[in-house]
């Protein structure tokens, strides 16, 4: 299972990023999808998440400005920042759960991709 984010990059406060991952691979099922952030210093945390049926967490952290959505015929899932704060800059990883083609349960990780909020 292969996860590919795209997406990140510098942005002044109060602006804003799309952030997208595709999964792809041997896989049966993409359950949920979704985004977790570390920043220096800190453990990662829940950004947001997407079930396969539409229902959304969202972490106590980023609710409000952010925006998770999903094509699920294309294994996608995009985050929608807006209103970026600094404390929003972190390394963003990417988060899919499911079945392989094995019917064995997987939950795999993207490389992640740095978001920067700063002036």
């Amino acid at each position: 299972v292969q996860l590919v984010e795209s997406g990140g990059g510098l942005v002044q406060p109060g602006g804003s990023l799309t952030l997208s991952c595709a999964v792809s691979g041997s896989i049966f099922t993409v359950n949920g999808m979704g985004w977790y952030r570390q920043a220096p210093g800190k453990q990662r945390e829940l950004v947001a998440m997407r079930a396969f049926g539409g229902s959304s967490d969202y972490g106590d952290s980023v609710k409000g400005p952010f925006t998770i959505s999903r094509i699920n015929a294309e294994n996608t899932v995009y985050m929608q920042m807006n209103s970026l704060k600094p404390e929003a800059t972190a390394a963003y990883y990417c988060n899919a759960k499911g079945y392989d083609s094995d019917w064995r349960i997987y939950a795999a990780w993207g490389q992640g991709t740095q978001v920067t909020v700063s002036s």
